[in-house]
């Protein structure tokens, strides 16, 4: 039988599948009701007949991707665990959760989505229908009850899966502009269930994750809002100067923030600084003490050769994480405790 792939690559490549039971996707509008604000994601499109019942979009998110055979749900931490460790992404992140009505099943979704991941080019990380070891899937799903997601479904539809019709892939994409990963989950009602607004058939939940540095979109602090902060406050932090992991060059995105410094600096000529420089407790007290320190002299020396700045003015210092704002405990409070503060002397 011939299917003819509607997301063709640039080539215009026609795949040829054998097995009856495929079908072919579609390439218009939904078939069903989608969940209102929801869309396919042009890289992935849907199953046919299937509606989109759960939609979550960032720009830039944090995901763990299954390339191995799933053990348990960690209680204590939350997490999956796994034979080998996830591989840990960043980029711009797509979730839906597509709805099947009536007799498909799992298995037929989840061939279907590999043929049409194949057809694009996209590597098959992991296929759990090829591993022999899938058979511990008690508790796989437990986090989906804790995923904050737009859906006319229950938040938890998915633990009223039938767990012997979990299928799990993913999958890869290498590209110029930045690879895509794609996680698949489906799954099967054997009918309707009131209680989470399931309705007999099978679902898959698709997350896509295409891979791109995060765009620095902090607010730089002016010149004036830092005379004002440290009359105030005695200090003003500074998130606008970016460092690589373990660095301590300035990166060129820092010089709007290095800029304002220097404004500072000349309309307040006896103005002398502490340049403090903060990190998170990731890689231990000496390391970070002596990054800290690195950092602080590499924007004094910026400010004193960019800037005309005399020397004498600034003094570099480095605390390693012995100053945090936040806890260290999460990537957030992490990210505030990476600074840069001004300190008047």
């Amino acid at each position: 039988m011939r299917t003819e792939s509607c997301f063709r690559p640039a080539r215009m490549t026609v795949l040829w599948i054998v097995p009856v039971l495929i079908l072919t996707f579609v390439c218009t509008a939904a078939m069903g009701a989608d969940l209102p604000g929801s869309k396919d994601n042009p890289l992935l499109k849907r199953f046919a007949g299937s509606e989109i019942v759960g939609y979550d979009l960032k720009r830039f998110d944090e995901y763990e991707l299954q390339t191995s055979t799933f053990k348990r749900y960690n209680l204590e931490t939350t997490k999956r665990e796994f034979a080998e460790p996830p591989l840990k992404l960043e980029g711009a992140r797509t979730r839906i959760w597509y709805e099947a009505r009536g007799e498909a099943s799992s298995t037929e979704l989840i061939r279907n989505y590999q043929n049409e991941l194949k057809a694009q080019g996209f590597q098959i990380l992991y296929d759990s229908t090829q591993d022999a070891n899938a058979t511990t899937w008690n508790n796989f799903l437990s986090p989906f009850g804790s995923i904050p997601i737009k859906t006319n479904r229950s938040a938890y539809i998915f633990f009223a899966a039938n767990e012997k019709s979990i299928r799990v892939t993913s999958a890869k994409l290498e590209r110029p502009q930045g690879d895509v990963y794609v996680s698949l989950i489906a799954v099967e009602w054997a009918g309707d269930d009131a209680t989470y607004k399931a309705r007999q058939g099978a679902y898959v939940a698709v997350d896509i994750i295409e891979v791109r540095p995060m765009t620095q979109n902090m607010v730089v602090v002016s010149a004036d809002e830092m005379s004002k902060t440290i009359a105030s406050s005695g200090r003003v932090a500074l998130y606008g100067i970016f460092f690589d992991t373990n660095k301590a060059d300035i990166k060129p995105e820092s010089k709007p923030a290095l800029d304002e410094i220097g404004i500072l600096l000349k309309k307040e000529p006896n103005l002398k600084l502490h340049v403090v420089g903060h990190t998170d407790n990731v890689g231990g007290y000496e390391h970070n003490l002596s990054l800290s320190k690195r950092r602080a002299d590499a924007v004094v020396a910026a400010l004193t050769k960019g800037y005309g700045i005399a020397a004498g003015r600034l003094t570099p210092n480095g605390v390693a994480y012995l100053a945090p704002v936040a806890v260290n405990t999460t990537d957030e409070g992490r990210a505030k405790n990476r600074r840069v503060e001004l300190v008047p002397q």
